[in-house]
């Protein structure tokens, strides 16, 4: 990716400490709901959402009914295109989804409805939340996909890759579970990439460059990423494992 350097990424591993933020989204609602998405708010997301009021059960697949093999996460699922295609594709998996933007728990609640998707829960809020209530190793997999880049180095600190979420994620994900990140900022990628490294949770698996160039086989195209590659931003693609 152009701009992306791994020795500078490395170089900034002494960064100042980073501050933890509780907000990690900007905006909560765009144009008006569909009627039929309004009926789904009422009708089916009550049913596919976790009840964060409660403990969460020990067996976190007991929140599903076809009792999953394993449980993946997506946060900020955004157009919800890449998390309906992983739930068709892997009907033995679980997905949670989280997303504070109301447009996007629609689309979600509409692709779900549409392809009689039982392996879906939504959260709809910030993830913060969620990520706390998660029990300690219940995930295989969380994928984070283009996440808001907050440009303005004042924002940065509300950025998702921080010292302190990698912490928070590393808790939820399995022994060798997978963090996935993509982003189409050159410098969030160095970013995130720094945080990484100096992390005592995480490895970047990547062993050569076409590891970060290209997405992972089973990844899902967004209509956000055709945006992107049409206004000439480069992808970069990250897997990070759990140690």
């Amino acid at each position: 990716m152009r701009g992306l350097d791994p020795r500078m990424a490395m170089k900034n591993t002494n960064d100042i400490k980073d501050h933890s933020a509780r907000a990690f989204f900007g905006r909560r609602k765009g144009h008006p709901l569909r009627a039929r998405q309004v009926a789904l708010f009422e009708r089916l997301l009550p049913k596919l959402s976790p009840d964060l009021s409660k403990p969460a059960p020990s067996d976190l697949s007991a929140l599903f009914d076809n009792q999953p093999d394993q449980l993946w996460l997506e946060i900020g699922f955004g157009g919800a295109e890449h998390l309906i295609a992983q739930a068709k594709a892997n009907l033995r998996v679980g997905f949670i989804g989280s997303d504070g933007f109301e447009n996007a728990i629609g689309k979600a609640l509409t692709g779900i409805e549409d392809n009689t998707l039982g392996n879906i829960r939504l959260h709809f809020g910030d993830a913060s939340a969620l990520i706390d209530w998660l029990p300690e190793g219940a995930l295989s997999r969380i994928d984070l996909l283009y996440p808001d880049p907050w440009p303005k180095r004042r924002h940065w600190k509300r950025r998702f890759i921080q010292d302190n979420s990698l912490k928070q994620l590393a808790r939820i994900l399995k022994s060798g579970g997978e963090l996935r990140f993509t982003t189409d900022i050159a410098n969030y990628a160095d970013y995130a990439l720094a945080r990484v490294l100096r992390s005592q949770d995480f490895i970047w698996t990547a062993e050569q460059a076409s590891d970060w160039r290209q997405a992972w086989p089973d990844f899902y195209p967004t209509r956000y990423e055709a945006k992107a590659k049409r206004e000439g931003r480069t992808p970069a693609y990250f897997i990070f494992r759990k140690i």
